[in-house]
């Protein structure tokens, strides 16, 4: 892991903002500020928030705090000025009043009127301006996942406790009554001991295209801005949005873009609230050739001891697995759950016969704001620390897939020694594969390396390499902290 003692320094003290400004990085420096007070607020007192990132997911995040909750949206922030547009039009229409546009991110956290930020840029800036807000003494709210990596999520957590703030992340199904109730009755024991928790991302992507050299970054965008933490390289995909979840550098895949909810209700529902001891990821890119580099198709095992936690990620087209697609399915000694949504499930017997439905919906955002006014972080659905763990389990699964070796798909594998499970889901890998017309025969996939897990220092036992693989080299300026 990279060493940052002397932006340990920096990131506690004024001289962050002098350091930063020599470097080039600022017109002039920004006034870091202390934490603000943690006294309650008053459900009367509005709270003024920041939303950062608004192109997508974040237009969510302006939907949602925009004149609800007693909070009003004051600012706008994206690297990119073409994209705020629908973002900027809704908060007039509903306030009366255009918010402010900033196109630093930077800007944000020096600006002492912002009680909240909110956040959902892509993956690599998550952790950098969750941390960055906290230190300045505001409550963040930040998407999944919520860190590129297994150490910035720890990270994040460390800032949230250290500063006294509020950081909710952002996996909505934790609010939602029926998902609740649906993983409370497996938590009950109702359906006896879970065996297996299986999250499934069976969500159809196509190809991103390939192009044959540097791409124009479009005039509108800052690009070394939405670069930030991560290198800065020529963009070599056709589209600069979006399309970096698929790339290392800015994404973790489907295993983190969606596949991050169905992880974080499989690990809710065994109760495990730490890393496993051993992990193992396979896959790849499948049925296409073109400038993607993460798996389209992958399946993850993580060893818990008592428990089993299998993760499968489909993009191609594909048949659902007991009526489910994207979701759960908790395989338990009386029965199974399915969840096969973000709002909540159904129990069943062993034969398919119906035990209990469990259905209703919630607000995130309005768990998050109560949290934030009682200043009670154990108020929240989905605290930082749940965020951390969920996504550190992507990233495992996805360091495992990394350090793979390519193997024939016509060679019997021995991969998974006596478990059985494992060998299934493979089994039905292969055959989806062959449903897309892909030729096993002529084909390779990547098998994963196995790693072993301590859980307590959040570290792999014995392996120089996946370790280095838990953080990453930051650009000067934009670097996320190996302590807080």
């Amino acid at each position: 892991m990279s060493k940052q003692n002397r932006r340990d320094f920096l990131l506690n003290s004024s001289a962050l903002a002098a350091a930063m400004a020599s470097a080039g990085l600022l017109d002039e420096p920004i006034a870091w500020s202390a934490p603000q007070s943690n006294a309650k607020r008053s459900a009367n007192e509005t709270l003024r928030v920041a939303c950062i990132g608004v192109r997508s997911r974040g237009r969510d995040h302006v939907h949602n705090f925009a004149g609800k909750h007693n909070c009003i949206i004051t600012h706008i922030c994206d690297a990119d000025e073409a994209v705020i547009g629908p973002a900027m039009k809704h908060v007039e229409k509903v306030q009366g009043k255009a918010p402010q546009y900033v196109k630093d991110l930077r800007r944000i956290m020096e600006d002492k009127s912002i009680d909240i930020v909110a956040t959902a840029t892509p993956n690599h800036w998550h952790a950098l301006i969750a941390i960055w807000a906290m230190q300045n003494g505001k409550d963040v709210y930040v998407e999944k996942p919520v860190s590129h990596n297994v150490s910035e999520g720890r990270r994040i957590v460390e800032a949230a406790r250290k500063y006294n703030r509020i950081c909710q992340t952002g996996t909505q199904s934790r609010s939602q009554a029926g998902m609740r109730a649906a993983i409370d009755f497996v938590l009950s024991g109702k359906l006896g001991k879970v065996q297996i928790a299986r999250g499934l991302c069976y969500k159809r992507r196509g190809s991103i295209g390939k192009v044959d050299g540097p791409q124009p970054i479009p005039k509108t965008v800052d690009y070394d801005l939405w670069c930030g933490p991560a290198p800065k390289k020529p963009l070599l995909r056709k589209n600069l949005h979006y399309d970096w979840h698929w790339i290392w550098d800015y994404g973790n895949g489907d295993l983190g873009n969606q596949g991050i909810h169905e992880m974080d209700k499989a690990r809710w529902g065994i109760n495990k609230n730490t890393l496993p001891k051993a992990v193992l990821s396979l896959g790849g890119r499948f049925g296409y050739v073109d400038d993607g580099q993460t798996a389209n198709t992958q399946l993850c095992f993580f060893d818990y001891d008592d428990v089993q936690l299998i993760f499968e990620v489909r993009g191609l087209n594909t048949d659902p697995l007991k009526n489910c697609k994207i979701g759960n399915i908790f395989h338990c000694e009386k029965g199974y759950l399915v969840c096969p949504n973000y709002y909540g499930g159904a129990a069943f017997t062993h034969d398919g016969q119906l035990i209990e439905k469990f259905t209703g919906r919630g607000d995130h955002y309005a768990n998050f704001v109560e949290a934030v006014r009682s200043r009670n972080a154990s108020r929240l659905n989905a605290d930082i620390l749940e965020g951390h763990l969920s996504s550190a389990l992507c990233h495992l699964g996805n360091i495992s897939y990394r350090l793979g070796t390519l193997e024939p798909f016509n060679k019997e594998s021995k991969a998974f020694g006596d478990n059985k499970d494992a060998y299934e889901a493979f089994e039905r890998m292969c055959e989806h594969l062959k449903a897309n017309m892909i030729p096993l025969d002529k084909t390779q996939y990547r098998l994963g390396r196995r790693l072993q897990i301590n859980a307590d220092t959040e570290t792999f036992v014995g392996d120089k390499e996946a370790n280095q693989m838990l953080s990453r080299d930051y650009r000067k300026g934009f670097e996320v902290p190996d302590k807080v």
